[in-house]
Formats: C-alpha cells, structure tokens, sequence
C-alpha cells in the first residue's frame, strides 16, 4: 500500500463493505476481508492526518490565519 492513492483504498473499503454486509461470505472470506478493511482503515486515517497537519502548516505560515479543528461543530 506504499504508493496507493487515498481515493483508491476508500473505494476499496467502500467494496468490502457493501460485500460484508450481503452477509452471503463464507467466514474465512469474511475474516480476510475485515483484515483488509482494517489496513485500509489506518492507511486512510493515517493521510488524513497527514493531510491535515499540512493544512494547519500552511495556514500557520499565514501568521494572522488562525486554525480550527477539523471537528468541531455549532452548538444549534
């Protein structure tokens, strides 16, 4: 997964997903799969994060920009 684009293993668990929960796979097949699914969890999270760290960087280099986290949300 060293050179895998972060859309490509999102589609990728999107298709593990979809074939999981038919829930017609045997359970070693469903057990390989969910391993998958993992990998591709942290891969994807993992450039997330990365992703974000270098938008915080670059607005940082703004000097007036101040940033947000990603997560939060109105109180409405």
């Amino acid at each position: 997964m060293a050179k895998e684009k972060f859309e490509d293993a999102l589609q990728k668990l999107e298709n593990i997903v979809r074939k999981m929960e038919t829930g017609d796979m045997p359970l070693e097949d469903a057990m390989k799969s969910f391993e998958e699914g993992i990998k591709l969890i942290r891969f994807c999270s993992a450039k997330l994060e990365e992703t974000q760290r270098r938008v915080e960087t670059l607005l940082g280099k703004e000097g007036d920009m101040q940033t947000k986290s990603f997560q939060e949300e109105d109180s409405d």
